[in-house]
C-alpha cells in the first residue's frame, strides 16, 4: 500500500489517478454521443494516463536497451499521443487545428513548462543552474524550426496570397506550397536526425545528466512487460484520441470557445501533461538540467520531428482532402517567434530564478488571452 501511495503521488505517478476517465469517455461516446462537452472533457483527461503509461514503458525499455536505442524509443514514442491526436484531426480535415496544436505544444513547453519549472524550483533557492551549452543547442534547433515555419508564410505573402484566417478548418494553398512544405519537412527530419547523433553519440554527456536512484519509483520492468504496456498504451491513446477529435468541433461550440483556442491551449497541454509534470518535479528537486532538457527538448522534438512527420502523412492518399502546407496564421507565427527568442534570452546564462519563471508564465497567460479573443 505504501509503495502504491508513493507511486501515485510521485512526479510520474499522479496521472494514473485519471484512469477512470478512460472507460467514462468510451461509455459517454456510446450511450450519450450527443453530449459533446462531457465526451471531450472525459477524453481529454483520459489521454493523460495513457500518455503517462506510454512514457513509463518507453523509459523502462530505454533503461534496458542503452542510450542509443533508448534515444530512438524516446523520439518515436515521446510525443506519440500528440501525433495520434493530430493524425485523427488530419483525417477529419481539421488541418488548422493540427497546426494550432503544433504551435501550442512549442509555446506550452517553452513558456508554461519551463516557466513553472523555474518558478517552482526557484521559490526556495536564490538561483538554479543548468548546462548552458546543451540548452543553447536545443534553442538553436528551435530557431531553425522557426525559420522553417516562417519562410513558407513569407513566400505566400510576397506572392500576393494571404495567411489562414482564425476559424477555418483547412486551406488549400496549391501545389507550390505543398511541395515546398514536403521539402522543408525532409530537411527538418534530416536536421533532427543529426541532432540525435549529436546528443546521443558525439556529445552524449551534455544531454544525459546522471539520474539519482530515487528518481525511479518502483521496481524495474522486464522487457516483455514494457512492450506489453507500450502496446496497451498505444491502443488506449488511439481510442481516446479518436473520441477527443470527434468531439472537438461540437464541444468548442457548446463551451463557446474556438477550435483555434482548443488546438493551441487545450489539446497541446493534454497531449503533454504527464511529461510537463515530470519537468516541474525535477525542477523542485533542483535538477534543472533535466527540467530544461525536457522543456526545450520536447519543443524541438515537436518542431523538428512531429510537425514534418504530420506533413509527410498528409500526402498519403485518403488522409484529408489535400496535403497540409506549413503556412501558419499571423497569431501563431508571432507567438512562436516571440517565445523562442525569449527562451533563448532566458537560458543564455545557464541559470534561472523564480522571477524569470514568473515572467515566462505571464507571457503565456497574455498569449492565452489573445488567443481566446482571436
Amino acid at each position: 500500500m505504501g509503495r502504491l501511495r508513493r507511486l501515485l503521488f510521485s512526479g510520474s505517478g499522479w496521472p494514473y489517478l485519471l484512469v477512470p476517465f478512460i472507460p467514462a469517455a468510451i461509455l459517454l461516446e456510446i450511450v450519450a454521443h450527443e453530449e459533446y462537452t462531457l465526451i471531450f472533457l472525459a477524453a481529454a483527461l483520459g489521454v493523460i494516463p495513457t500518455a503517462a503509461l506510454m512514457g513509463r514503458a518507453t523509459e523502462e525499455l530505454a533503461m534496458r536497451t542503452g542510450p542509443g536505442i533508448g534515444g530512438f524509443l524516446n523520439v518515436t514514442f515521446g510525443n506519440f499521443p500528440e501525433l495520434v491526436i493530430a493524425f485523427f484531426a488530419l483525417n477529419a480535415g481539421l488541418q488548422e487545428v493540427v497546426k494550432a496544436s503544433i504551435i501550442g505544444s512549442i509555446l506550452g513547453n517553452v513558456l508554461l513548462v519551463m516557466g513553472l519549472a523555474m518558478f517552482v524550483g526557484g521559490r526556495k533557492r536564490e538561483r538554479q543552474f543548468f548546462d548552458r551549452t546543451a540548452a543553447n543547442v536545443q534553442v538553436l534547433m528551435l530557431l531553425l524550426a522557426a525559420g522553417a515555419l516562417v519562410l513558407p508564410a513569407v513566400f505566400q505573402l510576397i506572392n500576393g496570397g494571404s495567411l489562414p484566417r482564425v476559424g477555418v478548418e483547412e486551406v488549400n494553398f496549391g501545389n507550390d506550397l505543398e511541395t515546398m512544405s514536403f521539402i522543408v519537412a525532409i530537411v527538418l527530419l534530416g536536421t533532427y536526425a543529426a541532432g540525435l547523433l549529436f546528443s546521443l553519440r558525439t556529445h552524449r554527456s551534455l544531454f544525459n545528466p546522471a539520474h539519482a536512484a530515487e528518481d525511479h519509483v518502483g521496481e524495474a520492468w522486464p522487457i516483455k512487460r514494457s512492450v506489453l504496456m507500450l502496446a496497451i498504451a498505444g491502443v488506449a491513446v488511439g481510442v481516446m484520441s479518436e473520441i477527443l477529435v470527434g468531439s472537438i468541433t461540437e464541444a468548442s461550440k457548446s463551451i463557446g470557445i474556438s477550435e483555434f483556442f482548443v488546438g493551441l491551449i487545450v489539446v497541446a497541454i493534454v497531449g503533454n501533461a504527464a511529461e510537463h509534470w515530470v519537468a516541474i518535479y525535477f525542477a523542485a528537486k533542483d535538477k534543472m538540467d533535466l527540467a530544461v532538457n525536457i522543456a526545450i527538448g520536447s519543443s524541438a522534438q515537436i518542431a523538428l520531428f512531429v510537425a514534418p512527420v504530420l506533413v509527410l502523412i498528409s500526402f498519403i492518399p485518403g488522409i484529408g482532402d489535400h496535403p497540409m502546407a506549413l503556412v501558419f496564421n499571423g497569431y501563431e507565427l508571432v507567438a512562436v517567434l516571440l517565445a523562442i527568442l525569449v527562451a533563448n534570452f532566458v537560458v543564455n546564462e545557464g541559470e534561472s530564478t523564480w522571477f524569470e519563471g514568473l515572467q515566462l508564465l505571464a507571457l503565456y497567460a497574455l498569449m492565452g488571452v489573445v488567443f481566446y479573443y482571436a
